[in-house]
Order: structure tokens, then sequence, then C-alpha cells
């Protein structure tokens, strides 16, 4: 994948989720997301947690486990200019919470142009959760969350050239359940749209370094395509073939 003639330096590391059943917060990605930090030899991170609405409390929990694991962590919020901040970032991390608001915010703030530059072109360390991993990717159309505002499209960061579904929950065996499933609402999506879905569940995360594409964590990732039978990848699978542009 290029971007304007040149090759994308992209590494990206897009969690499910922060929250795991057994783990306190953040903790079952405590050995990938360290390592993936110092290998890009970061100190700082820069936070955005635009997908909440107390910035203040948010990024104070996030900063306590960066600093267990002996990284500072600044919110975007303290800035007085957001985007000289995302320019200046040793590593981006995007956190959870409503999907729609986010993405609203990020274009408010003129955020979008401004991470997809500082990520493709410039290789600053990106990491998501949730929220954060579903404006990483194509659009938000997979994503789980109410719309409770409007952003300006549904269009997000394109550092990915796919979609995926974080929390994703496949079907129960045998369940007396009736309503949609995560399997029935991604069929919906690829009835308008061809873009691949990535199922991701919690406590698995997406490691992107450049061109190569591999599946981190607990447990195995579903791929849906277009008028196919959707494929499992257990983690340590290699996904590469993903980052094809379409």
């Amino acid at each position: 994948m290029n971007v304007a003639g040149q090759m994308v330096k992209r590494h990206l590391f897009l969690m499910s989720s922060s929250g795991v059943h057994g783990y306190d917060y953040l903790m079952h990605a405590e050995h990938d997301m360290s390592t993936f930090l110092r290998k890009h030899k970061v100190e700082r991170v820069l936070f955005i947690p635009y997908a909440r609405t107390n910035h203040k409390a948010y990024t104070s929990t996030v900063a306590k486990v960066l600093a267990k694991w002996n990284f500072d962590c600044d919110g975007i919020h303290t800035f007085p200019d957001p985007v000289q901040a995302v320019r200046d970032a040793q590593a981006i991390f995007i956190g959870g919470g409503n999907t729609f608001l986010l993405l609203k915010t990020l274009y408010e703030y003129q955020l979008v142009p401004a991470i997809r530059e500082q990520v493709l072109r410039h290789g600053t360390p990106y990491m998501g959760s949730s929220a954060g991993t579903n404006v990483a990717t194509r659009s938000i159309h997979t994503t789980n969350d109410m719309p409770i505002v409007y952003p300006p499209t549904f269009e997000a960061l394109g550092l990915v050239p796919f979609n995926i579904n974080p929390h994703y929950l496949a079907p129960v065996e045998g369940s007396t359940h009736l309503g949609e499933t995560r399997d029935d609402r991604i069929l919906e999506f690829h009835e308008h749209h061809a873009a691949p879905v990535l199922g991701l569940p919690e406590g698995t995360t997406l490691l992107v370094e450049g061109d190569v594409a591999t599946v981190v964590g607990l447990f195995p990732v579903r791929l849906f395509r277009q008028r196919q039978a959707w494929r499992q990848f257990q983690p340590e699978s290699d996904v590469s073939f993903l980052l094809e542009s379409p």
C-alpha cells in the first residue's frame, strides 16, 4: 500500500478491548503492548480520550497503567494545539468508548488527516483499543456502538484497508437467543460494502508492522468476506494478505 507514492511505514497495535475477564485494566496486553512500545523506542505516549466525556479521568486511568510499565503518558486535551501534539508524539494511543463520539471529535479537531499523516508517512506507532481500533480502519460501519452523536462521515483513519469488529462474539451453538448475532450484522454490512471484516474477540490484538500483520493474544479471530464463508485464524497467524489494497 502506498500513500501519495510513498511506502507505508505503519506500526499498529489494534486491540479488541482494554478490559478482559480475569485481568486488570490493560493487563492482558502488558507483554505485547510494552514490547511494541519499547521496540519503537517510545518513552512517552500521547493518549486521545475523546471516546468518553471525562477526558481527565480517562487519561489518568491509562497513565497509571503505563507508568507501571515505565512509560509516560499525556492526554491530548491538555495541549493548546491538538494537531501539533499529534505531530510531536512519539506514539499515539486512542482508547475505547463510543466510536461515534470519538470520530466526531477527531474530525472537529482536524485530527483525522494529522494522525493519518503521522502514522502512514512518518511511522509514528499507533495503538487503539475498541473504538480506537474501529477508527483505525476504513470506516466505523462495523462498530457495535449506538450512534449517540453524528460524525460528518463514517469514513475513518484508513490505516488498514479493511474493517474490524472489536468485541466480536461468535454465535453460541445451541443457544436459544433469537436476536441478531454479530455474524448476522456483518452479513448485513456485506450486502452494501465489499471491505473484509476481521472479527476481533476481547483479549486479541492485530499487530501490524509495515506490510506484515499478525494475530496476537488469547483467542482466534474470524475473517468475513463478501459472499464467502468465514475463515478462522489462530494467535500468531500471519494475515498480511489483508493489507493488500482492494
